[in-house]
């Protein structure tokens, strides 16, 4: 099936509801009253497939100060420990089963959302770091940076910290490790929520050219080639609406070469992808996108939904590539909402 004859099975349902239990089978879902309920044709074991997006009339909103409203990640003392031919630095917090997030490109680990974090850490340990080469993780021996490499990175971190199965979450590149990591350690790995990603470079809608002219321009600094990237992750729209919106995405301390980016960026396009290897992930899964993301298109999200059996979609309106940083709390509800009502087997 196309994604284009994917598309036209999907109709909105606007809920005016403050709160609605829906029941499909043992499956019970807490939709918000401020989303629009967006219900797939594509059923796997009677359980339809999902997506949330806000009302027009919801207004744009910036995650909460850090230091006010949630807790300060920069203040939790990061740790590291020795996996394969690295140092991996790390944190972890929070109470409940464990959850770990894989930052995608050019990011530390402490940019990651605070309230996402603050919402995560009530009933996950959570598990953020740094990937190779960025921040305080070594960049090891003469190791070609890969996706898979990656994912190895990420479960060698698991078995040291002696965690047998964990959640996971990532973000853009991390989304494409996330997946990687669910089909080589499937063992490893409860329920897997692909954020804003692909599943290959070849077979993926490609980003916007305004988006590839950002991340192949490698003159300048690493500071200078992430200020070029970095307004890509918002639609243009919010931007004009939200000037200060840099304001939203935590500051970091920690630092990053330009090596480590051109080696991260040789690892996305050089991905050999997965796509068609998606069928094989029995996780629970959760793929959600902005409607506006120009780095890796919605469709792209549809296109990974379409292969992983029983998988929810779920496409925020108006969310560019950074909608966690949009409409934190909203996303925040998505992933606890797919997170509670959602059994590993």
């Amino acid at each position: 099936m196309s994604n284009q004859e994917s598309i036209s099975k999907f109709w909105f349902l606007v809920i005016p509801l403050s709160l609605l239990v829906v029941v499909f089978g043992f499956l019970i879902i807490i939709i918000p009253s401020n989303a629009v309920l967006l219900i797939s044709s594509n059923n796997y074991l009677g359980i339809s497939n999902f997506a949330y997006g806000q009302q027009e009339e919801q207004e744009n909103q910036i995650s909460p100060d850090i230091t006010t409203n949630s807790r300060n990640v920069q203040n939790i003392s990061s740790k590291k420990v020795h996996v394969d031919d690295i140092d991996i630095a790390y944190k972890t917090f929070g109470k409940g089963d464990p959850i770990i997030l894989i930052n995608g490109y050019s990011f530390a680990m402490d940019s990651w959302d605070p309230v996402l974090l603050r919402k995560l850490a009530a009933n996950h340990t959570l598990i953020i770091f740094d990937n190779r080469g960025i921040g305080n993780t070594t960049s090891g021996d003469e190791k070609v940076y890969s996706i898979g490499l990656f994912a190895n990175d990420t479960a060698g971190l698991l078995e040291a910290l002696k965690i047998s199965k964990a959640d996971v979450l990532g973000w853009s590149m991390g989304g494409a490790i996330a997946q990687e990591l669910a089909l080589n350690y499937p063992d490893r790995i409860g329920k897997l929520i692909v954020y804003a990603s692909f599943c290959g470079p070849i077979e993926s809608v490609r980003p916007s050219q305004e988006v590839l002219n950002a991340l192949t321009n490698e003159t300048g600094t690493a500071e200078d080639r992430i200020e070029r990237f970095l307004p890509l992750i918002f639609s243009e729209k919010w931007r004009n609406e939200n000037p200060n919106y840099l304001e939203g995405i935590p500051k970091t301390t920690e630092t990053i070469s330009n090596q480590t980016l051109s080696h991260q960026l040789k690892a996305i396009v050089n991905w050999a992808g997965i796509c068609n290897k998606l069928t094989n992930i029995t996780q629970p899964t959760l793929v959600i996108v902005g409607t506006k993301d120009i780095a890796t298109p919605p469709a792209n999200s549809l296109q990974i939904m379409e292969q992983i059996p029983g998988s929810w979609l779920v496409q925020m309106k108006e969310g560019g590539h950074g909608l966690m940083y949009q409409y934190p709390e909203q996303f925040s509800k998505i992933v606890e909402t797919f997170l509670e009502n959602t059994n590993t087997f």
